[in-house]
């Protein structure tokens, strides 16, 4: 057996379940079916999934720090390793979405730590360091639009732009964390890690239908996503005739299948990477007596080809254009959130894939169509990311649920990986 697979046959599987388990008591929801959790920023839950984690990262001897927003990271120094080589580093994210599983980024932040374990189980001759990290705020459920941590980890936002975020009830990032005893100092740097891998569960269901155990992601898509506010004439129901209304839900209407027709031309052209949704609609004053004066969209777009995603940009301005003259509304459009497809650096996919090769774990390639940490980090050094199936394809949802043996493989292909890479000093 080689050293890759021989430090692969270390991850123990129950340990892996028990950090996991663990890890969704806190924030537990009282449900019907399935295992939920709620674990928002700054919140009692977090401070628990947070104080667990470095407990644990204690435990198998990391040196742990957290940065100023609160971006846990523990690292591992191999004996024989060179402490100043650049690290290899892995892990994901702790908060959920609101009623979410207890998956989603957790398996990525404790197979990281679960691949350390394995490592120094198996005594691995590596030549790098190597560091298990959580971001804060990957979901963007109460300070902002998401992958928070990783955007200041890679100089995408500021430490002090960061910690000025508010949620809705005027609540700063700072205060939040502060709270919680989750503020450190100083900044993680991204850009200092030899290169990144992180674990995901899936959210889709191509692994479950190939019956595949392991994806090895190739591109994370791009995500434009646009507000868009249509002003008509709020009228009485009942006396404003059809013909002089000037309906601002009926315009928001025409929008949203404009944008669904718009994004089906494009995946007919080029395939079905593409996806535009409408998500939100608020419209005001909302009385089943009034004609809608006021609607607010807001369009999420994604492709793994910014072109595409542009096209369909293109054609949200062009209906709004027409809904003007038509129907007399007036628009405001703003894209607020913008991100561009990144690619996964062939680098970390070999070694992937080979980790794989090695244990005997068949993979496939398939791109992802949710944003991630990685997206950020890959703009600044070598990244990587594995899949591991979803069940039916469920996530963000308490019926949730990636097998623990399945767990363990993406585990195995990750510890893999990280060993491969940390001996390229």
């Amino acid at each position: 057996m080689n050293a890759t697979a021989e430090s692969s046959r270390h991850v123990d599987e129950d340990r892996l379940r028990d950090d996991i388990e663990t890890n969704g008591e806190y924030g537990a929801i009282s449900i019907g079916e399935g295992h939920g959790r709620t674990v928002l920023p700054g919140t009692k839950a977090n401070q628990q999934v947070r104080e667990y984690f470095v407990e644990r990262l204690e435990d198998a001897g990391l040196d742990v720090r957290t940065d100023s927003v609160g971006n846990i990271a523990g690292r591992w120094v191999p004996d024989g390793a060179d402490p100043d080589a650049a690290a290899v580093a892995a892990g994901s994210h702790l908060d959920s979405v609101p009623e979410g599983g207890i998956f989603d980024g957790v398996l990525g932040v404790y197979s990281a730590l679960e691949a350390v374990r394995a490592l120094q189980e198996s005594d691995a001759d590596l030549d790098r360091p190597v560091e298990v990290v959580c971001f804060t705020e990957e979901e963007g459920t109460r300070f902002s639009n998401g992958v928070l941590g990783s955007a200041v980890a890679t100089g995408q936002r500021s430490v002090d732009d960061a910690l000025a975020l508010e949620d809705h009830d005027g609540v700063s990032l700072d205060d939040a964390l502060t709270e919680i005893g989750a503020k450190g100092s100083g900044q993680l740097d991204a850009s200092a890690w030899d290169s990144w891998l992180e674990v995901h569960v899936e959210q889709s269901k191509r692994l479950e239908k190939a019956n595949v155990p392991v994806g090895i992601v190739s591109s994370i898509t791009g995500t434009i996503r646009c507000s868009v506010e249509i002003d008509g004439e709020a009228n009485h129901a009942g006396c404003a005739a059809m013909k002089d209304r000037t309906d601002a839900l009926a315009a928001a209407s025409e929008l949203v299948l404009d944008v669904e027709q718009a994004t089906e031309d494009v995946v007919a052209e080029k395939g079905d990477s593409v996806v535009g949704t409408v998500g939100q609609l608020d419209i005001s004053p909302n009385a089943v007596n009034v004609v809608p004066g006021r609607a607010e969209l807001g369009i999420d777009i994604r492709d793994v080809d910014y072109e595409s995603m542009e096209t369909i940009v293109g054609e949200v301005e062009a209906s709004l254009a027409r809904l003007e003259t038509e129907r007399g509304v007036d628009t405001t459009f703003e894209r607020p959130y913008d991100i561009a497809p990144i690619d996964m650096s062939d680098r970390c996919t070999s070694a992937l894939d080979e980790a794989a090769a090695e244990s005997g774990v068949s993979t496939m390639e398939l791109h992802s169509g949710a944003g991630h940490d990685t997206m950020h980090v890959a703009k600044v050094t070598d990244s990587g990311m594995i899949f591991a199936p979803s069940r039916d394809g469920i996530s963000h949802n308490p019926l949730e649920w990636t097998d623990w043996e399945s767990c363990a493989t993406a585990t195995r292909v990750l510890t893999g990986g990280i060993a491969r890479l940390a001996r390229s000093a």
